[in-house]
């Protein structure tokens, strides 16, 4: 006796399911990467910390991007849309980080606001200095906290965050402060 097989919904998508939570954010599953739980766990903490006021700092980049107006509207408009792609590409870094080290990476956006630091900006377009200031104060508090995560990273033998935070945040974030802070200097255009 042969049995036939339904094959009329075969290709159709099981939609709708739901499963269990099979990790909880703040912990991290054991993986051979050398690092004792105790350091995983604190890397995983400070880099969420850092990972949710960088997706922050790359969304004020987009709107101020998008909002940006005056005599220097082209060049800013340019450099804000490079900043974030390089913003967005350390987001993916940032949370690939956290799952290597075991941890879950922050990225929900509603958690992300719930958890980061970065002061929001007002819904409407505020004048450019005040734009370019907001960015730069975003830009002091992940350097800040990036600074101290990768010096303590270094102290406790976790060599890729230490390596994550300074050869790609911090390098990356003073790049980009300089290129907006020079926009904040008042110096004549065409007279000495």
């Amino acid at each position: 006796m042969s049995t036939a097989v339904d094959r009329s919904g075969g290709s159709e998508p099981l939609l709708h399911q739901r499963g269990q939570e099979i990790q909880e954010f703040g912990t991290v599953r054991k993986l051979p990467v050398a690092l004792s739980r105790d350091v995983r766990m604190y890397s995983c903490q400070r880099l969420n910390q850092i990972l949710a006021d960088t997706q922050i700092l790359y969304a004020h980049y987009k709107k101020h991007h998008w909002l940006m107006r005056g005599h220097t509207f082209y060049q800013l408009h340019l450099l804000l849309d490079k900043h974030a792609g390089e913003q967005l590409a350390l987001v993916d870094s940032l949370a690939e980080r956290v799952q290597t080290l075991g941890g879950v990476a922050v990225g929900d956006p509603r958690h992300v606001a719930e958890i980061t630091r970065i002061q929001r900006p007002p819904n409407g377009v505020e004048e450019v200095p005040a734009m370019l200031s907001r960015l730069l104060a975003a830009h002091e508090v992940i350097l800040g906290d990036a600074h101290d995560a990768a010096a303590r990273a270094a102290s406790s033998g976790d060599d890729g965050t230490n390596d994550l935070l300074v050869s790609d945040i911090i390098r990356t974030g003073e790049m980009q402060v300089w290129f907006l802070a020079e926009h904040l200097v008042d110096t004549p255009v065409v007279r000495a």
